[in-house]
């Protein structure tokens, strides 16, 4: 395992590593902050996915956000779609997975008394062991010579409780068979329990003792997760000390939807529970969790720096592991490709516009050079170069075109136009020939070309002059050096244009091009959030596929979909923020693996409250 410099991170205080600030962190703004009001909270279990709900009723599990349409009790709202609230199914979404966080913080609050949103200073009274009951001080609070200092005393104590265990269950899990997962799924259910009731004890206050069981039970929902393959659950368990420390000291850890660890498990959550355990175990993924979590244990005072850092690694990797495989590098090599080509092809376009506003040029060459000789250029830029030999060639050849068209009042003209016109139409079949335009086709744009050309002899009216035909030259040359994204935005696409670009069989490759339906800003905002390595349900020509998000090329207009069959879907933006809206495309999860954990928390202690504090 590679060395990671994280001393630089390490924030020592003096062994006082239980922060005195309480769980549930501030809802007062900021990312992730919650607005909206909640009801009390009640037993409820979200669904698990599938076809049955109406369209738009799953939530982007990919970035962090809650339940599908209906849900209601702990983080529902009872919306019943986007049209109840005014809002799109992402906002709802979001809206009603930050719910389950301001429920959570209403729960302990109402528990444990005060403001737990506020910070406590050290020694000077707080929610520690017996400030309930009033103490020296009385009410909440009190007791500054009691109940606050004891806390304070206790810390270090409370810090190597968590550190012992944290060592404890690293040293049980190591000793598990591959093969014998039920024993060893109760053996650690059991193990983490025990040491959930002996931090209890040891907890200064009842806001440490509230943070233990909450994450505690998280976790149980995540040791319990089936959909997990065994090999990565034993990893994910390892996490919960690492995770208790950081709830500890940062609160906000159980106020906000975008804090590392949590974001961290979600993403390695939605990655892994598509894949069977077969897939997984002994893979370069296990490998990669097995790191992540290593790493989080050997840093154990950096707090949310070590799991920001191994989320931002984690991310670089999953880019790299989910495309590595040699089908998938071809398609995404070809479909790269076909977005510069488009691309470029559109500013080539937008170029020769401007550069023939000015001039005298007849539609026929005008129509040629926008729908034909822009993809010629495009494409040999593409495969030889913008400044290759080839490439500046056919530039060359635009420019010398739109000056054989023009009139030519000049018998000088005229005689060096029929000197170089067999040149000028080789290169014009050359391009259209590289574009993949042969035959009839071509015949037919050299007659009428030809036709033009003709026409141009016989005109009186002004020529082009040649300063501007150089100029036009000179700008055609260089013309990488204008063109930018702007206007780039609907990119066609087809098989067709797949196939010639590299000569690949796209029998494996499905071509999902964009359709001209409109949709809404907010669901192409959807379809841009999509995180890689989560898992989808495809509904594509009345057939259903679990298909993975493995690739999104440099402008985001093209998506690559892997289905475990070895078919690949390639979704241009426009068509997969249509296929969101309208239900075809549905995460497989509808909220993320902390979200439902936390939900299920919530559950067990709505229902047995006592449990948070005995």
């Amino acid at each position: 395992m590679p060395e990671i410099d994280l001393k630089s991170f390490v924030k020592r205080t003096g062994g006082n590593v239980s922060s005195p600030m309480p769980l549930g962190g501030s809802f007062a703004g900021g990312p992730g902050s919650a607005s909206m009001g909640m009801g009390a909270a009640a037993p409820h279990q979200g669904g698990r996915g599938g076809f049955n709900a109406p369209p738009g009723s799953f939530a982007p599990a990919a970035i962090g956000v809650g339940m599908g349409r209906g849900s209601s009790g702990m983080g529902g709202s009872g919306v019943t779609g986007a049209d109840a609230t005014g809002g799109s199914p992402l906002v709802i979404a979001r809206q009603r997975a930050q719910g389950v966080l301001l429920n959570l913080k209403r729960f302990v609050t109402a528990r444990i008394g005060g403001d737990i949103t506020q910070p406590r200073v050290p020694g000077a009274g707080g929610f520690g062991e017996g400030a309930m009951g009033g103490g020296a001080g009385g009410g909440v609070g009190g007791g500054v010579g009691g109940a606050g200092m004891g806390a304070a005393a206790g810390a270090p104590a409370f810090a190597a409780a968590i550190a012992d265990a944290e060592a404890a269950y690293q040293m049980m899990a190591s000793r598990y068979v591959v093969g014998d997962e039920a024993t060893a799924l109760h053996q650690t259910a059991a193990e983490l329990r025990r040491r959930t009731s002996e931090l209890k004890r040891k907890a200064p206050t009842t806001a440490d003792k509230a943070t233990v069981e909450i994450v505690a039970l998280m976790f149980q929902a995540i040791l319990a997760e089936e959909r997990i393959p065994f090999s990565a659950r034993v990893w994910f368990a390892r996490l919960q000390m690492p995770v208790l420390r950081v709830a500890i000291a940062e609160p906000e850890f159980f106020g906000t939807l975008q804090h590392p660890a949590r974001m961290l498990i979600d993403r390695m959550g939605s990655c892994v529970m598509g894949f069977d355990a077969a897939a997984i175990s002994g893979s370069a993924l296990e490998g990669e969790i097995r790191r992540v979590v290593q790493v989080i244990e050997q840093y154990p005072e950096t707090g949310q720096r070590v799991f920001k850092l191994v989320f931002d690694e984690f991310v670089v990797f999953l880019n790299k592991y989910l495309t590595q495989s040699d089908s998938t590098q071809r398609v995404m090599s070809v479909a790269q490709q076909v977005e510069q080509k488009e691309t470029m092809a559109i500013q080539y376009t937008i170029e020769l516009r401007k550069m023939l506003n000015d001039m005298p040029v007849r539609e026929e060459i005008r129509e040629f050079l926008f729908k034909v000789w822009a993809e010629v250029l495009a494409i040999a830029a593409l495969r030889y170069g913008g400044q290759d030999e080839q490439t500046v060639t056919l530039k060359r050849a635009a420019s010398d075109l739109v000056w054989a068209a023009s009139a030519k009042p000049n018998r000088n003209d005229r005689t060096r136009v029929i000197q170089d016109l067999p040149k000028l139409l080789q290169r014009l079949r050359q391009g259209m020939s590289l574009l993949g335009i042969v035959g009839d086709p071509q015949e037919a744009h050299i007659k009428t070309i030809g036709a033009t050309l003709s026409d141009a002899f016989l005109s009186k009216t002004e020529s082009i002059p040649p300063a501007q035909i150089e100029a036009m030259a000179k700008r055609l040359a260089n013309l990488e050096d204008f063109v930018t994204d702007e206007g780039a935005t609907d990119l066609p696409l087809d098989a067709a244009s797949i196939e010639l670009l590299l000569g690949v069989d796209a029998a494996s490759i499905e071509v999902v091009p964009d359709t001209g339906t409109k949709v809404g800003e907010d669901m192409l905002a959807w379809a841009h959030d999509l995180q890689v390595g989560t898992w989808f349900m495809l509904d594509h020509n009345d057939r259903v596929n679990q298909v993975q998000f493995v690739w999104r090329s440099e402008r985001k207009q093209l998506h690559l979909f892997a289905s475990s069959d070895g078919r690949s879907f390639l979704i241009q933006v426009g068509r997969l923020a249509s296929y969101l809206q309208a239900g075809l495309l549905v995460p497989a999860e509808e909220e993320t693996l902390t979200v439902r954990a936390t939900r299920e928390a919530l559950a067990k202690l709505d229902a047995n409250p006592e449990r948070l504090l005995n």
